[in-house]
């Protein structure tokens, strides 16, 4: 039995405790073993948190839960990821009410340069059909993932699609990963795992309960650089996930229809509210997200600048990466967000950089 991975799955179970409080829990006992071994009053004395909250989490109960839960994923070839793993989501990381352990089967890569989310209603018209299959067709070559839901209508015609044109894709399901739902779902779900994968919050046996799907759309918005909705009624679950986007700071993108048509009424309505961008066809979305193939400048066609120290580290990332995320940018430069966020507002009002939708930045 992996250790390791007993306690991020335990860490997971604790009562109360989310991603903010847990990093805190872990940065004052060391590692994640002794949050698990500390008597109450140990963890009171360094953590800070009152008795009462330390009770409440329930520890042993949260161990005794990821002991079983570990052997049911080990025989099962499920693995997962802890949110301060290296390879955890750095897109759903970024949102406070990420899940501190997720649960996923397959290969992949999590932190891929371009990823988008496509939802839609379970009632797809040929209207809607039809839009789908020319924009997965032409984004084939563009080296986008594509996340969706597995659900009926727009989810499993994009998984169809993405597995005919060898785009990768990932199905974020609303229950856990000892089943598929809907079961007809099973063959499509089946050839995802070979070059792309399944993944959930949720622990084995659970199941597709009804409160668990608004769960699973916020990582569908969280876990993408912009979401695009084919087709929707005015309330539903792909407008939960639309808002659930633009409240993580998210592109949102769809597509116009007949004002007459009651799964355009959704659509519709987020353009009108100014809470997505209207798009008409791939080309049209790959131009807003800046994802048209660049053709690099020689560099001795760079303005010059007179830029300070700081301003010069984030310049030479951009001047190898051409356009970047801000992520990016923190790592390569060193700067903590909120200061680089600070440098980056400077350097695009002084002409140096460009914003692109997405938090993707680029120089002039």
């Amino acid at each position: 039995m992996n250790n390791q991975n007993l306690y991020k799955i335990a860490a997971g179970n604790l009562e109360g405790i989310g991603p903010v409080k847990l990093a805190h829990l872990i940065s004052k006992t060391g590692c994640l073993e002794k949050l698990f071994s500390l008597s109450d009053n140990e963890l009171k004395h360094l953590s800070g948190f009152t008795f009462n909250q330390i009770q409440n989490m329930n520890r042993m109960n949260a161990l005794g839960i990821a002991e079983a839960e570990l052997l049911k994923n080990e025989k099962k070839g499920i693995n997962i990821l802890f949110f301060l793993d290296e390879n955890y989501p750095r897109r759903l990381k970024q949102c406070i009410d990420a899940p501190i352990v997720l649960y996923y089967k397959g290969t992949f890569d999590f932190n891929p340069s371009k990823i988008i989310s496509i939802v839609g209603t379970r009632n797809m018209s040929s209207y809607g059909q039809n839009i789908l299959d020319q924009f997965i067709q032409d984004i084939k070559a563009e080296d986008i993932v594509v996340v969706s839901g597995l659900a009926y209508g727009v989810d499993i015609h994009t998984h169809h699609l993405c597995l005919k044109h060898n785009i990768k894709t990932m199905g974020v399901l609303g229950h856990g990963l000892d089943r598929i739902y809907p079961a007809q779902h099973k063959k499509v779900a089946n050839q995802m795992l070979e070059e792309g994968c399944l993944l959930s919050e949720f622990k084995m046996d659970t199941k597709p309960d009804r409160e668990n799907f608004p769960r699973r759309n916020r990582i569908v918005a969280g876990i993408s650089d912009a979401t695009i909705v084919i087709e929707s009624q005015i309330k539903g679950g792909s407008m939960i996930t639309a808002n659930l986007a633009n409240d993580y700071n998210r592109d949102v993108f769809t597509f116009p229809g007949d004002v007459d048509r009651i799964y355009s009424k959704g659509c519709n309505h987020l353009i009108a509210e100014q809470k997505a961008h209207l798009i008409q066809d791939a080309a049209g979305f790959l131009k807003l997200m800046n994802w048209q193939k660049i053709v690099k400048k020689p560099i001795q066609s760079r303005l010059t600048f007179d830029l300070s120290f700081d301003e010069q580290k984030i310049y030479d990332v951009l001047l190898s990466i051409e356009l970047s995320h801000i992520d990016v940018i923190a790592v390569k430069s060193g700067f903590k967000l909120s200061a680089l966020s600070f440098l980056l507002m400077g350097m695009e009002l002084n002409g140096v950089i460009k914003a692109f939708p997405g938090n993707r930045y680029s120089l002039c």
